[in-house]
């Protein structure tokens, strides 16, 4: 039986794993390539990005260590894709946090711009 307790707990640690997975910008560019893109050649992924295969391998292990990415293997081709697409919806959220943060970033900046001018004397 599983200690109900404990769940928050096991849940927080799912989520830190799953963005130390994600808390390199190349990992995030793979999986916003194929939530873009749907199931694509690992050859497409590196040329796509401009990395080297030796580069995108390393990355796509670590995702597939995850479960963030499914690889499929036809002839001497391996394809990949995103396990769940969700995970693209939980990037885009991310877009939105970024903007809203980056807005009040701005207005606050424009404030501080337009007190600093105002009390500069002439």
């Amino acid at each position: 039986m599983v200690n109900t307790d404990s769940m928050p707990e096991i849940l927080r640690e799912f989520k830190a794993s799953l963005f130390r997975a994600l808390a390199n910008p190349t990992r995030i560019a793979i999986v916003e390539l194929l939530r873009d893109e749907g199931e694509i050649p690992v050859t497409r992924i590196y040329e796509k990005l401009e990395i080297e295969q030796a580069n995108a391998s390393q990355h796509l292990a670590v995702l597939r260590g995850k479960n963030i990415v499914l690889a499929r293997k036809e002839g001497n081709q391996v394809f990949y894709r995103l396990r769940d697409k969700l995970l693209g919806k939980l990037l885009d959220l991310m877009k939105t946090y970024f903007h809203s943060h980056l807005s009040e970033s701005l207005a606050l900046m424009h404030k501080m711009e337009k007190s600093t001018l105002a009390s500069t004397p002439s």
